[in-house]
């Protein structure tokens, strides 16, 4: 995965409150056998017109906020099914964080074990932020996940607060087997020493 560490770009606001999974990434495009092509399923139905041209009243279609690096999300976002292929849809057009009050839990889960940082802030630092990145001239932000800080476009720092193995997995940007991995020699010495001791395993 791709480490996280200071990440910088326009935020884009989607304050709609309960966006479940089947929004994020539709259910026709869970038929591939690999991840290939998920961008083009992100927010389907909101994003394209029956015509097939893009919504302009989409967020993600409106010029300040094509190239987002991240998303300012309502309540509950990712809520629903599991299907990880919402948070691999994110990935695949350029999301590196969300930033929320609170999220899904498999879903916020998901989120770390693919490299994508869940934020989750009090409501007044949200309003805050959500109130910036709304106006295209002050949607530009700063995270620094080491510092555990978000630098707005006037000058203010959001501070929030993340599981210390979560921090280390993305800083790393390790998924949960090469988290496992880190450990690899002390499972090789386990693995001898339950063999002496056990034998007939």
């Amino acid at each position: 995965m791709q480490p996280f560490d200071t990440v910088s770009g326009s935020a884009a606001p989607f304050l709609a409150a309960n966006i479940d999974t089947d929004v994020i990434m539709p259910k026709q495009f869970l038929k591939g056998i690999d991840r290939l092509g998920l961008d083009k399923g992100l927010f389907f139905d909101l994003r394209f017109l029956e015509s097939g041209a893009p919504n302009p009243a989409f967020i993600l279609n409106q010029s300040a906020w094509s190239d987002a690096a991240f998303l300012v999300v309502g309540p509950n976002f990712g809520c629903g099914s599991s299907r990880e292929h919402a948070v691999w849809g994110l990935k695949q057009v350029g999301i590196r964080a969300l930033i929320g009050t609170r999220f899904a839990g498999i879903f916020y889960d998901n989120c770390q074990r693919n490299g994508v940082l869940a934020i989750q802030l009090s409501e007044a630092q949200f309003s805050q932020i959500a109130r910036l990145v709304s106006v295209a001239a002050t949607a530009t932000i700063s995270v620094n996940l080491p510092e555990q800080t978000i630098h707005l476009a006037d000058g203010s720092v959001i501070a929030f607060e993340i599981e210390q193995l979560r921090k280390q997995s993305l800083l790393l940007g390790l998924d949960a087997i090469g988290t496992t991995l880190q450990r690899a020699e002390q499972i090789r010495h386990f693995e001898a020493r339950h063999l002496a001791e056990n034998p007939w395993l």
